[in-house]
């Protein structure tokens, strides 16, 4: 029986300091800047195992095991751990919260030192290179030359292939789970109407709600949206059906279905842990997200020698797995050497976090040939 990895502390790492602050994609420059992050298992002697695993959009660095006094572990708990499909036995598995976050990383709601007040709106434009170069940082504190994988799902699997452009000899493998090499308009306009009930929510202010009340109802409903595109309908007629609540009032706008109570309670239990300006702020940063930098999306992968495992969902819409696919043919036009597994789930986007069993066989498997050196030319489906 797979074991638990048991309690775990977040720590803190802080690079930039002026007058050598990070300079970011836009021209802008950020310091000091600090990341917060946990780590799993052991870094061997040589520095040879070390895995970064990348949170999605609103994940953070608390992956796997349990702080003290919780009742639910990390995010990704059932991957992680001894006999797991990231396996601490084997492997130092690592887990930062992106820049820009709300959970430890320097973002919007951290104290401007030129100030001494939050950034809000101050804070500048980020992107998800800026958030992998600064994860660079964070491994070479580590004094690690080489990753053996990156890996993450939806904006994780973005961060994951970005590390595969920006630094391909720094890895000798990449994950990208249920993601894209960019947006697509439907994809910008889902994450635009979440910013949209955000910043029309009255108490957002401008960004400027710190120390006041936020933007709750809009973040609600921002974070209920998105949740929507997460599932797919048959994991929703499944889940809730057209049930309805026991406490309902009919015709009074109150949750009287099963699946309005699940998005509301969903929304208020989102508000206790994000900030509003970090979901304006990330969302946008994946919306500008495209690998290609406007190349053929095969010329940015050329000369890569890092192996690529990308794995996709069949009831996915939200990420479909054509988006996949366009990544793996070019892969496979730039002569990258990579596997490309297509799972069987009702589950919709969720799936990279439910399809437990599938994703572990996969990923054991992709990792233990990396690790020691077999040949990856996979191709199927499960």
């Amino acid at each position: 029986m797979d074991e638990s990895i048991g309690l775990v502390e977040t720590q803190y790492f802080t690079f930039a300091h002026p007058p050598h602050e990070m300079r970011l994609e836009s021209g802008e420059t950020l310091g000091p800047v600090t990341l917060a992050y946990e780590t799993y298992g052991r870094l061997n002697e040589d520095k040879t195992n070390a895995i970064l695993l990348h949170h999605a959009l609103s994940g953070d660095a608390h992956a796997a095991g349990y702080h003290e006094g919780d009742k639910k572990p990390g995010w990704w708990d059932s991957m992680i751990g001894p006999g797991k499909a990231f396996d601490t036995n084997l492997y130092y598995v690592i887990c930062s919260n992106v820049l820009g976050g709300c959970k430890g990383s320097t973002g919007p709601s951290s104290v401007n030192p030129k100030t001494g007040r939050p950034y809000g709106l101050d804070f500048p434009t980020i992107t998800l290179k800026d958030m992998v170069d600064a994860q660079r940082h964070l491994i070479d504190h580590f004094g690690i030359e080489k990753l053996l994988a990156v890996a993450g799902g939806s904006m994780g699997g973005m961060q994951a292939l970005q590390w595969l452009v920006s630094y391909p000899y720094r890895i000798s493998a990449s994950i990208p789970i249920a993601t894209t090499a960019k947006h697509s308009p439907q994809q910008i306009a889902f994450n635009e109407v979440g910013r949209q009930a955000i910043m029309a929510d009255p108490n957002w202010n401008d960004g400027n709600y710190y120390g006041g009340e936020g933007p709750a109802k809009g973040l609600s409903v921002a974070r209920m949206i998105g949740h929507i595109t997460y599932m797919s309908d048959v994991s929703m007629a499944e889940k809730f059906g057209r049930r309805f609540r026991d406490e309902r009032k009919p015709f009074k706008f109150s949750a009287d279905f099963e699946v309005e109570g699940y998005l509301r309670y969903r929304g208020d239990s989102f508000i206790k842990r994000f900030d509003a300006n970090s979901y304006l702020y990330i969302t946008k940063a994946m919306d500008y997200f495209d690998i290609s930098d406007n190349k053929s999306l095969h010329e940015v992968f050329k000369g890569i020698e890092a192996k690529v495992m990308a794995l996709a969902f069949k009831s996915d819409w939200l990420y479909p797995a054509y988006q996949s696919h366009e990544i793996v043919r070019a892969c496979k036009l730039a002569g990258v050497d990579i596997t490309y597994c297509e799972i069987y789930s009702t589950y919709g986007h969720d799936a990279f976090l439910l399809e437990v069993e599938e994703e572990t066989h996969l990923i054991k498997h992709f990792l233990r040939r990396v690790y020691h050196g077999y040949e990856v030319t996979d191709e199927f489906e499960i």
